[in-house]
């Protein structure tokens, strides 16, 4: 046997039955899950972070929360009982309830980043290969492996090339790297974007700074109201229990979300004018859309942005935030200059920029030592790629809160594990139909359906899709709702290995 375990990956390896990647919100709910539905597989979560929380952990920037209610956005089995939007810190310590009130704790383990998973069909395991914070070489081994790290590029987010901006003096930073510790009380601050970070950090910066110039190439739809649910505050004020509460407020909204979908899609222009309405009560009556507020795209093709209170318009009526709608010519020493010639003066500027795509948390896979290339793989229903056997991904909804799926996901995945128990199966594969043959192949995404610059950039990054309903994530949460409690395990599309149980048997 060699001296070195690093030379052999089995020795000293840990075994478990499932392997959690990460210890956001969606590795939790899967945790949780795992342990509710099949109490009898033990587990590990490994995160490549000191700390739990994901996307919640990193993001820093100055008043950071939800861009969707907690009542779809917490976990269906956790009653949310605060305000329907939240802060960052609201939401960890919803997550740290979670993780201490169902015993998960004792199976994290942080500062494990993983580096490299191998599938064995002779063995019908995964090799999961891993360094600890001290850079030691960890080794585990698994019958399945639960993909959680989420889809984002925290250590790169996405920034522009823009010429001359190494010539800016003052503080430039992009918003998924904020350090809390920034003074920006009296500053002049200018923010780059105008999606859900831009919609969230720009009202917390006039707060405290001289003023906020919000800087945007194209404008974005905003939706404002109270931060308040009116069916919640009344189903506790005649003494409703908050299981209770929180399921039928959670139906409630999204049966909402829902026709709103449906509306987005039928009677746009009605809905942009119910927007514009709903801005007016809280940036005035002749508040001007134009030219600032008109998105080009058609509503609901990116995700709406949320203004609890309206408050970014209650501070551009009040002066304290102004927008330029524009593309960056050059940066200054003080500042930057507009296509147009405007030249806007900052003392720290802000990249909300958005973020870079990484697939599979950027970790090499093989498969009997063959290297994965995902945008090879066709994935089923948006959670499996054909090709790669025993693996399921959590990718959550752009329109419905992302939680919703990882609660999907989880009743999904625990019986599909169920299921290969009860058949002897040790491995499962997707694989396309002979139905399918002739099925065109297609991108992840359709640009018409949904169209962010990040995931338009990765989409060479992403599995492709198919053009019926199986081999696609349709991001209908509404539609797969019904659709995932009727999947057929043993339909044609799932190719099973039960030799083991041949084997047994034979003998």
């Amino acid at each position: 046997m060699p001296a070195n375990p690093a030379a052999n990956p089995t020795m000293d390896a840990q075994h478990v039955d499932v392997l959690i990647v990460g210890a956001g919100i969606s590795g939790i709910g899967s945790a949780w899950h795992l342990q509710d539905q099949c109490p009898d597989k033990d587990y590990v979560i490994l995160e490549a972070k000191s700390g739990f929380g994901g996307t919640w952990e990193t993001h820093k920037y100055p008043g950071v929360r939800s861009d969707s209610d907690l009542y779809t956005f917490g976990y269906r089995f956790k009653p949310w009982v605060g305000a329907p939007v939240a802060s960052g810190a609201e939401i960890m310590k919803y997550l740290s309830d979670v993780i201490d009130e169902n015993g998960i704790a004792p199976h994290i383990r942080y500062g494990h980043r993983i580096h490299h998973c191998r599938w064995s069909n002779a063995e019908n395991i995964w090799h999961v290969e891993a360094r600890d914070a001290d850079g030691v070489a960890a080794h585990f081994t698994c019958n399945f492996l639960w993909m959680c790290q989420g889809y984002y590029d925290h250590d790169n987010p996405y920034t522009p090339d823009w010429p001359g901006r190494a010539d800016y003096q003052g503080l430039f930073v992009h918003a998924q790297q904020w350090d809390p510790a920034t003074d920006y009380a009296g500053k002049r601050v200018l923010v780059i974007g105008s999606g859900a970070t831009a919609a969230t950090i720009v009202p917390a910066f006039a707060d405290k700074a001289a003023h906020v110039t919000m800087l945007q190439r194209s404008p974005t739809y905003f939706f404002c109201s109270p931060n308040r649910n009116e069916l919640a505050d009344r189903l506790r004020e005649v003494g409703i229990d908050e299981p209770t509460v929180h399921r039928v407020v959670r139906a409630q909204i999204m049966h909402d979300q829902n026709l709103m979908t449906q509306r987005c899609q039928s009677e746009p222009d009605v809905v942009v004018e119910e927007l514009r309405m709903l801005i007016r009560q809280y940036g005035g009556e002749n508040f001007a859309f134009e030219p600032h507020f008109t998105p080009k795209y058609r509503v609901w093709q990116q995700r709406l942005a949320f203004c609890p209170e309206g408050d970014i318009f209650q501070h551009a009526a009040a002066g304290r935030v102004s927008v330029v709608t524009d593309d960056i010519d050059h940066f200054t020493a003080t500042g930057l200059v507009t296509k147009d010639g405007t030249a806007i003066d900052a003392d720290i500027i802000v990249a909300a920029t958005g973020f870079n795509l990484l697939m599979m948390g950027g970790i090499d896979f093989s498969v009997d030592g063959k290297a994965v290339n995902w945008h090879e793989t066709i994935n089923y229903r948006g959670t499996m790629m054909t090709g790669v056997p025993n693996l399921a991904w959590v990718m959550g909804y752009f329109r419905a809160s992302w939680t919703l799926r990882v609660d999907m996901m989880g009743d999904f995945v625990t019986r599909l594990l169920r299921h290969m128990d009860a058949i002897g199966a040790k491995r499962v594969d997707v694989a396309l139909r002979a139905e399918d043959s002739g099925m065109a192949i297609l991108p992840w995404i359709e640009a018409e359906n949904f169209n962010p610059g990040y995931l338009m950039r990765g989409l060479d990054k992403l599995p492709r899709r198919g053009d019926k309903p199986e081999w696609r994530h349709n991001q209908d949460y509404w539609a797969e709702r019904d659709a995932f409690p009727k999947i057929d395990f043993d339909g044609d599309e799932f190719i099973y290995d039960r030799g083991q149980r041949r084997a047994e048997a034979a003998e």
